[in-house]
């Protein structure tokens, strides 16, 4: 791995220790593991093709009336510019670490190809708030709200570490060898600031009381010069035992779900379905490198995504901690002008009540 790389890497797990260890101490929370890839879903080996995110989530702290003594430093200064935001009854702090990668259609090929997406990555670590509000106290409670704000820092480029992650992956399994990370983007700093919320409306169905379904509607959008985009979308979902949670995390951009989950004393199932569109403004892995010339393709300016998967939540067993077990089939609409067809990949992700 290049020193470069391994130096970002080592500054981002050192940001992140020091937060890590005050949460540990006070007793929370929740883990997350997350990968998306093509081979989850389809025989192809393009576009976005690999994703991997590693995020911790703190124990939920009351949040009083004042804003401010809920927020501090910079989650303060960016919370008063955003006029969507708003606190509810708890909040949480969310801290991540993850790596995109993206690549033409046909790897095997040394030359530019000047008509598909670009080679890139992405490595990132991320700071956000998550506020939560039951409105429990409401007279007639019919839905619940999660708002989640956060930062991505990171490195596009050859620092981001994704030819050195696909090569040996590739190597390791016996996959086609990867010839074009010579054309891949430039390095360059990444910032976004992204902002999700999402109702949960409850129904449990008359005819079939043993089930119970949610929808959840949401809007929201990223700004930077790595995403620039506002979206909107439904999720549904329907099982047993429903746990309490906003659906299982995927990697950005997409439907958004929550790392945050709370299992019941029962073992719980369900399956969800889920829509978005989005209207891109800015995709840096499609338009290229902000300050300097690069390769590129003219990108589509709306996008869409059709998901549908399956969750296990599990309460403790014996040693094992509550844990969240999930796979999402995503279809993605065409992204860039000359692009054959869409593309399909699958999520699974992994959480642990701790």
């Amino acid at each position: 791995m290049p020193a470069p790389t391994r130096l970002l890497i080592l500054t981002i797990l050192a940001l992140l220790a020091p937060a890590v260890a005050t949460a540990a101490e006070d007793d929370a929370a929740t883990f997350n593991m997350q990968a998306e890839n093509d081979l989850f879903a389809s025989d192809n080996d393009r576009h976005y093709t690999n994703g991997v995110r590693l995020s911790y989530l703190t124990k939920a702290k009351p949040c009083p009336d004042d804003r401010k003594r809920c927020l501090s430093g910079i989650l303060r200064q960016v919370t008063s510019i955003i006029p969507a935001f708003r606190d509810g009854e708890e909040h949480r702090i969310s801290y991540s670490l993850g790596q995109n990668m993206y690549t033409p259609s046909d790897i095997t090929v040394r030359e530019l190809l000047p008509d598909d997406r670009p080679y890139a990555g992405w490595l990132y670590a991320g700071l956000g708030f998550v506020s939560r509000n039951t409105f429990e106290g409401r007279a007639a409670k019919t839905y619940n709200r999660i708002d989640n704000l956060e930062i991505n820092i990171g490195m596009v480029g050859p620092w981001s570490g994704a030819e050195f992650a696909q090569k040996n992956w590739h190597k390791l399994f016996n996959f086609r060898k990867p010839q074009g990370w010579d054309n891949q983007l430039h390095n360059e700093p990444g910032l976004v600031l992204i902002y999700e919320r999402i109702w949960l409306f409850n129904k449990r169905p008359e005819i079939l009381p043993h089930l119970e379904m949610e929808f959840a509607p949401n809007i929201g959008g990223a700004v930077g010069n790595v995403y620039t985009h506002a979206a909107a979308g439904l999720r549904a979902r329907i099982g047993i035992n429903l746990p309490d949670d906003y659906g299982p995390p995927r990697i950005r951009p997409s439907l958004p779900g929550s790392d945050y989950f709370s299992p019941g004393e029962r073992l719980g199932f369900y399956v969800s379905g889920g829509i978005e569109g989005r209207a891109v403004a800015r995709n840096i892995f499609l338009d290229g490198n902000t300050f300097r010339s690069s390769p590129s393709v003219d990108k589509k300016h709306f996008v869409g995504d059709l998901q549908a998967g399956a969750t296990l939540v599990a309460p403790r067993l014996g040693v094992v901690p509550p844990f969240r077990l999930s796979y999402t089939y995503i279809w993605r609409s065409k992204e860039f002008h000359g692009q054959d067809f869409g593309d399909r990949f699958g999520s699974i992700n992994l959480s642990f009540n701790l």
